[in-house]
């Protein structure tokens, strides 16, 4: 019994649906999915969807933001101190550029058309372990990541087209904030 699927007819308000000449190609439907256990019974709810939100392509990236993998990256278009551009992300709820491997590095640095542009990413070196940690908390790999320059109080790491290089944090480049990729949410009414 457990794994049960219900299903229900509703009833949705006019109030809630897209305003459209045209009726809506999809039926809405609810799931039900019940669990019972011996000690009690509990009702799980899915949200109401259709077939067209359950396809990973409606993963939106805010307006001047680049898709890439499971992220959306800011590239700036003006230059900042390391710290300066560590809050300029802050600002727009994300953080500066993590990267988990090479080919997330790989399609970066392709969109990084001019070799001569540098771009903050979120890594710097830790002032009593003198290694490169990145800024939520774990250590670069430098298998993943081959870092040119020393690693050295007050250093920050940057990116190009060709190359990853430490540099003071107080040098001005560009960077790039990254965020997660979101799923597109429909309108939810309640019932009235």
């Amino acid at each position: 019994m457990d794994g049960q699927v219900t299903y229900a007819d509703l009833s949705v308000s006019r109030n809630c649906l897209p305003k459209s000449s045209s009726p809506p190609s999809l039926p809405q439907v609810v799931f039900l999915r019940q669990k019972l256990s011996i000690d009690k019974s509990s009702m799980d709810v899915e949200e109401n969807r259709n077939e067209t939100t359950e396809r990973p392509g409606l993963l939106k990236c805010p307006l001047d933001w680049l898709p890439i993998q499971e992220k959306c990256l800011f590239f700036s278009r003006t230059f900042k101190s390391w710290n300066d551009s560590l809050a300029d992300c802050s600002t727009k709820e994300s953080s500066l550029l993590l990267i988990k491997d090479q080919e997330e590095l790989r399609l970066i640095q392709n969109e990084i058309s001019d070799g001569g542009i540098l771009y903050w990413i979120g890594l710097n070196c830790t002032l009593s372990e003198k290694k490169w940690k990145w800024i939520n908390g774990s250590f670069s790999n430098s298998n993943i990541l081959k870092i040119t320059g020393n690693a050295e109080e007050n250093s920050c790491v940057y990116i190009s087209w060709t190359q990853i290089t430490s540099e003071s944090c107080e040098v001005e480049n560009k960077w790039i904030c990254q965020k997660e990729l979101k799923p597109t949410r429909k309108k939810v009414c309640s019932a009235s």
